[in-house]
């Protein structure tokens, strides 16, 4: 008998669901889909035990006839295409055909489905891969999964799964990047019979961003929207100050599909390379629309992942879109002062009547002042004396608030009939209801017309601008790193390191555009010895180094000899230095790298050359530095993305000195 044998059809449709159901989130993916492909306007999913014990996945849908339920659940069956052509133009999510017979392979399912032109709908069971029922049933318009037990008939499956809380969190997860994907359709979420999430529908992308990621985050947002003839590219970035440790707040749809792609990743990261700090990532929801025939989705069964036909063309347009949003805006970030701590309240002594002692008793060493009342010794030791809290102490509290609480409700009672109608007394308390209510309104109005003062004062009025230098009086250095200026009304405080890296890095920049350097000769030259790949990542890139002020020359093998160096890197310039430049340059697109974003990354090294903190400048070298900053693209951040300046306004100080309230 031969060794080879093909497998039984149960065997391949658990094998094949391995592919496509990993966990309880992954049977929600596929069947939430299918009702976006479906044309559903809200989709309504819930679950328990993370999943893991139901799923149930209501949509309004367009539903399915009856002669077409048995066929859905066959393997490779689907109304999304017909023949290989189709691959090139795929418009919906599903298409491959394979997730409800793998769904069904590992659960027990049941589904009810009516379109709106059918009297009746139709109810459909099966289990393990095999049908249990199909019958007529009364249902709405739209289709309803419930999918229960999975991965019941595959033990070695289940028990790799994590808690139901964990599972339950990624379903939540999920549906954030679903309700995210299309603004026009509401997603309702239930976790255990709790509401976890319900969006609107609107069509408004924002509107789901700050349902699901609150207000701070909401008013952080930049508006993207750009397009060429091939790309068209929409959504919102977070300013810079919006920032994760992970990737998790980058997210990115292609045609409407959530996927996960380093070239986007890493084109949105170098535009913010400027304005972040290292390991740290930006806050990102950003729709691309791509032709069909330029992207390939059939890469992975659970379609999370795509190639690009033109992936250059893709990574450049992302970034100069981002980069250019970024540099529109003017990004100092405003420091708020958190709220000095309220002394604790000292209680005031009382007598046994409840009755507050006066000021005027005045004891001094046990003896009454002359003058004063005479009070006996008892009283004289309630004031020296704290008194004590023992549990009548806290009783008799507790039962003064209970009694002024009820006395408070009883005073509203009426007590007999003719208080029922008091037309004097009732309009009394109408005007001092309007009249409370207008002074009310006009706070209201006047904060808020602060707030937009403020607001316009910080983006309109700008400190970093020609017209701006008559008005700016710098005010001193504290820590020997950090400039006070004064500004209108604003305080701005200059991190002197941080700015002359930003002048230093767009000087360099400047002069690899216009061959304006001036180069610095070393003895003895730096010997650099690389790797095979690192020599020919170095020749490719040559003239680049070249531009700056290096003079490079071959060394015999693959080593090289640098004989000199840019003027403002000739304190720098080591061999680490040049073999961390070169490192840095070869990533996963260095092949087809722009010469911008080469220049910037070997601009980068005249960081290295900027003054330290901890070192005293003159006023008129902060004035200079100023001026500087003032020609500069992008004045608010060093290259490695912290903040060169902040500001705090005359208002906030005055709050925190109580000068206002």
């Amino acid at each position: 008998m031969g060794k080879i044998q093909v497998l039984d059809q149960v065997t391949i449709d658990k094998i094949a669901a391995g592919e496509v159901v990993e966990r309880p989130a992954s049977v929600v993916k596929e069947l939430v889909e299918n009702a976006i492909d479906a044309k559903a306007t809200a989709v309504e999913v819930e679950i328990q035990d993370g999943g893991i014990s139901l799923i149930r996945i209501a949509d309004n849908g367009g539903g399915m006839e009856q002669e077409d339920v048995r066929n859905a659940f066959l393997r490779h069956s689907t109304s999304k295409i017909r023949k290989v052509e189709d691959l090139a133009h795929i418009s919906s999510l599903g298409f491959r055909g394979e997730a409800l017979s793998s769904i069904a392979a590992v659960s027990q399912v049941e589904m009810i489905t009516k379109t709106e032109e059918s009297v009746c709908g139709t109810a459909y069971q099966i289990s393990g891969g095999k049908e249990v029922s199909l019958e007529e049933t009364g249902a709405r318009d739209g289709t309803t999964f419930l999918v229960r037990q999975l991965f019941y008939n595959v033990p070695a499956r289940r028990k790799f799964l994590k808690t139901p809380m964990t599972e339950a969190s990624h379903v939540s997860d999920l549906m954030t990047r679903l309700a995210l994907s299309r603004p026009d359709i509401s997603f309702q979420f239930i976790n255990n019979g709790q509401e976890r999430m319900h969006t609107s529908g609107n069509g408004k992308l924002k509107d789901v961003i700050y349902h699901v990621y609150g207000r701070e985050i909401t008013a952080n947002l930049i508006e993207v929207s750009r397009e060429n003839g091939e790309i068209r590219i929409t959504g919102f970035i977070g300013n810079p100050t919006v920032t994760r440790g992970n990737r998790n707040f980058e997210t990115f749809f292609v045609n409407g599909r959530y996927i996960k792609s380093g070239i986007l990743s890493k084109a949105v990261e170098d535009a913010y390379k400027d304005f972040t700090m290292q390991h740290k990532y930006p806050f990102i929801v950003l729709h691309l629309e791509i032709l069909g025939e330029e992207i390939d989705v059939n890469v992975h069964p659970t379609k999370m992942e795509l190639r690009f036909g033109h992936q250059q063309e893709v990574y450049q347009f992302l970034y100069e879109t981002v980069s250019g949003a970024l540099h529109g805006r003017d990004l100092i970030p405003r420091v708020e002062a958190p709220e000095a701590p309220k002394p604790p309240e000292i209680p005031k002594a009382s007598d046994t009547t409840g009755t507050p002692k006066t000021a005027n008793l005045s004891v001094q060493s046990g003896a009454v002042t002359p003058g004063a009342p005479e009070v006996s010794a008892g009283v004289e030791n309630a004031v020296t004396t704290p008194e004590k809290r023992d549990l009548n102490y806290f009783m008799e509290r507790m039962r003064d608030r209970v009694t002024s609480y009820h006395n408070q409700f009883a005073s509203a009672e009426v007590k007999e009939r003719g208080e029922i109608h008091k037309p004097s007394f009732n309009q009394e308390r109408i005007r001092e209801a309007v009249s409370y209510r207008t002074r009310t309104e006009q706070q209201e109005k006047l904060t808020a017309e602060q707030q937009k003062s403020e607001q316009l004062t910080l983006f309109d009025e700008k400190l970093l601008d020609e017209a701006s230098v008559p008005d700016y009086k710098i005010i001193g250095q504290v820590f020997d790193t950090y400039w006070i200026v004064q500004f209108h009304d604003s305080m701005y405080i200059i991190d002197q390191h941080a700015a002359h890296e930003r002048v230093l890095y767009e000087r360099t920049l400047k002069g690899m555009k216009t061959r304006d350097y001036t180069s610095q000769y070393i003895s003895p030259p730096i010997i650099l010895d690389l790797s095979m790949q690192e020599a020919e990542l170095f020749r490719r890139y040559l003239d680049r180094f070249t531009k700056i002020g290096f003079e490079i020359e071959p060394f015999g093998g693959d080593s090289f000899a640098v004989r000199a160096v840019p003027d403002n890197l000739f304190s720098v310039a080591k061999k680490e230095l040049l073999l961390e430049m070169i490192d840095s340059l070869s990533d996963e697109i260095s092949t087809n790298m722009t010469p911008e974003i080469l220049d910037e990354k070997i601009a980068s090294m005249s960081c290295k050359a900027a003054v330290k903190g901890n070192s005293r400048l003159s006023r008129k070298e902060v004035e200079e530095l100023l001026l500087e900053l003032l020609k500069l693209d992008n004045p608010y951040h060093c290259p490695h993305g912290r903040p060169t300046i902040i500001a705090m306004t005359k208002r906030e100080l005055e709050k925190k000195f109580k000068r206002i309230v």
